[in-house]
């Protein structure tokens, strides 16, 4: 895609106590999920509690590969870039839809479930997301109704059923912080 890479700029501290830069750089995980075709995940920070401990200069804690959502009891950051449904392809069985999101350790998350689904990528998390356009486009798809929303634009996704279309020529990237959530009972 046709998209400037991330820079990831962490700070902490030194043996004194002053504000330091520990790194400046593209982050360490990038993936395309669902093919070379497929939406790239540039995996920015995760935390795994609330308060977030604040140390002089532990890294972000490890992981691997991808994961959808955040840690329990923690957030994660990550951009999104959405390629165009045109590239991407949305022509997908449930199984295959299944098999993205196992990319991501979410194949549960997926609700895609034949030809009734609004979206090949409709999913659904446990979590709140703050999701920020910053260039292009893309329809957000819900269960009833869909908006688009452009570069600028913020989202607040409540734990709602929903799917990302890019039904223009150019890709979208988008910024997400997803923020460990409990459903209420009459939403589980």
């Amino acid at each position: 895609m046709d998209l400037p890479p991330m820079r990831r700029i962490v700070t902490g501290h030194d043996e004194d106590g002053n504000a330091i830069f520990q790194s400046d750089g593209a982050p360490d995980r990038v993936v395309a999920v669902g093919g070379d075709d497929g939406a790239v995940f540039h995996e920015i920070w995760n935390t795994r509690a609330t308060p977030a401990p604040i140390d002089a200069a532990s890294g972000e804690p490890e992981e691997a590969g991808i994961q959808l959502a955040p840690p329990a009891n923690g957030t994660r950051i990550r951009v999104v870039d959405f390629p165009p449904d045109a590239v991407r392809g949305t022509d997908i069985s449930p199984e295959e839809a299944r098999a993205a999101f196992a990319e991501m350790g979410a194949e549960d998350a997926s609700t895609h479930s034949g030809d009734d689904s609004r979206h090949a990528f409709m999913h659904r998390t446990e979590t709140i997301d703050y999701g920020i356009i910053l260039s292009g486009e893309i329809t957000l798809i819900l269960d009833i109704g869909e908006r688009v929303v452009k570069a600028g634009d913020i989202v607040i996704q409540r734990g709602t059923n929903h799917g990302w279309s890019n039904h223009t020529d150019q890709p979208c990237r988008v910024a997400f912080v997803l923020v460990d959530g409990s459903f209420a009972e009459e939403l589980a």
